[in-house]
């Protein structure tokens, strides 16, 4: 079983927009038995009460346009053991790494940029301040493509 975090700020639009993308992916691909999927935020921002918001509405209209769902998703806070638990915590960009490192106690390892795996140093743009939800869609779709990629190449599927 290969688990697999999604983690950037909020987790209401990179993160669970990775999260359902690669769950998508891996159940065409008949191979969903091998994986478990999920998405985290490093902040609480949209957490209120212990409850997480949803998924940001531009963010699930952008998943409903590629026939994908994201329903009832909520927004969850990252954990020092997500760490121990998956094995590969992936972020969106150089701040969430950051803020990935700092509340896991961990620096690398496990922890990736998303983009690294199609070879590249970009951050995902954030939607929230861009709208460009087809954007972020469009690289989080390669990087999930990369990253299947990568397994297969490493015998890890």
């Amino acid at each position: 079983m290969i688990k697999v975090l999604f983690i950037c700020h909020g987790n209401i639009c990179r993160s669970p927009i990775a999260e359902f993308v690669l769950k998508d992916m891996v159940k065409k691909a008949g191979i969903e038995d091998q994986f478990e999927i999920a998405s985290a935020a490093t902040s609480t921002e949209e957490i209120w009460n212990g409850i997480g918001n949803p998924v940001y509405p531009p963010a699930r209209k952008e998943l409903e346009k590629h026939g994908i769902s994201s329903e009832g998703k909520r927004a969850v806070q990252l954990k020092k053991s997500d760490y121990d638990y998956y094995d590969y915590l992936i972020g969106m960009d150089a701040m969430n790494i950051r803020n990935i490192e700092r509340m896991t106690g961990h620096k690398g390892g496990k922890i990736h940029m998303l983009l690294e795996f199609a070879g590249k140093k970009d951050n995902i743009a954030d939607p929230w301040y861009t709208s460009r939800f087809d954007i972020a869609y469009r690289d989080i779709l390669e990087g999930c493509q990369a990253l299947l990629k990568y397994l297969r190449e490493n015998g890890e599927l």
